[in-house]
């Protein structure tokens, strides 16, 4: 989120409810208190605000948004994709789940995630990639089962 930006519930200006959904997704980002206030109060939420309060993963200066996102982009992508497929899909079907069910789901949704793209990591990990926190190079599995050498940092332009 560039830091010149802003966010709100400005519906409340004209006497318009969240039917959009806003008041059962806003709570759950930041709370039933924080999302009762904004919603509420209609007031403007800076960019530092949003970034504190969760509704913002990262502040940027002007104009670096879209870099921002798009090297956020490439910082995901250099991993297999499977179980990052895998993850989100748990983190969203999760929700309201108790942490037993929860733990369930995540050992159901990531039993093919292993079994495509888990066992070969696990096997790099062994022969010595990713040690010590190393990611500058990564070899993911691409669609078909093959190796594709990636290297993406937060800092590198796009392919």
């Amino acid at each position: 989120m560039a830091e010149t930006v802003y966010m709100g519930v400005y519906c409340r200006r004209w006497g318009i409810p969240l039917m959009d959904g806003g008041a059962v997704r806003l709570p759950r980002l930041v709370g039933q208190g924080r999302a009762r206030e904004i919603a509420m109060t209609g007031r403007q939420v800076t960019a530092e605000d949003c970034e504190r309060i969760g509704l913002a993963e990262r502040v940027v200066p002007h104009g670096q948004a879209r870099a921002a996102a798009e090297a956020l982009a490439r910082d995901i992508a250099r991993f297999p994709q499977e179980p990052v497929r895998a993850d989100c899909k748990t983190m969203i079907e999760s929700r309201g789940l108790s942490v037993r069910d929860g733990l369930k789901l995540a050992w159901l949704n990531g039993l093919e995630a292993i079994r495509l793209e888990g066992t070969q990591g696990a096997a790099r990990f062994r022969d010595g990639a990713g040690r010590a926190g190393d990611f500058e190079t990564i070899c993911a599995p691409g669609p078909y089962g093959g190796g594709v050498q990636m290297s993406a940092t937060l800092d590198s332009p796009l392919p």
